[in-house]
């Protein structure tokens, strides 16, 4: 162990590391928001294992490809990399985690203000940090 804590490694990233780097992967925010997107539609069709379907596998599938074959230290070095090190918390996942089950249940009961209440709950989770420390870079 180094002394953050971290596994140390020789070269490289270590998988904990990735995953939290990859959540800004261009790539996988763009999956992330259109798989949100069609499969909130399909919830408030009432297609329930499609819209589950959509929902969860493209984003899988997206963390598990840039997880494992994209360059992470750039991620990790730009201003985005630096916030999310800092203020995206396992306890900040859960939030966003917590918004999206909102706008789902929001689909689902057809109501609107709630899946707009889910998305404030995801984006106060990304922002929380801007937030608090207005001045960061």
């Amino acid at each position: 162990m180094d002394r953050s804590g971290k596994p140390s490694r020789a070269g490289g990233m270590s998988v904990r590391e990735k995953a939290l780097y990859h959540q800004i992967h261009p790539i996988k925010l763009a999956t992330d928001i259109i798989a949100e997107i069609v499969s909130l539609v399909l919830f408030w069709r009432h297609a329930l294992w499609l819209g589950l379907a959509v929902h969860v596998l493209p984003p899988i599938a997206a963390s598990a490809l840039v997880i494992a074959f994209v360059d992470h230290e750039p991620l990790k070095a730009s201003p985005l990399g630096r916030y999310v090190e800092r203020h995206m918390s396992r306890w900040m996942q859960a939030a966003r985690l917590a918004g999206d089950l909102v706008m789902v249940a929001g689909a689902w009961l057809h109501q609107p203000w709630v899946i707009g209440f889910g998305f404030v709950i995801v984006i106060g989770a990304w922002a929380r940090g801007r937030l608090l420390e207005p001045a960061m870079d």
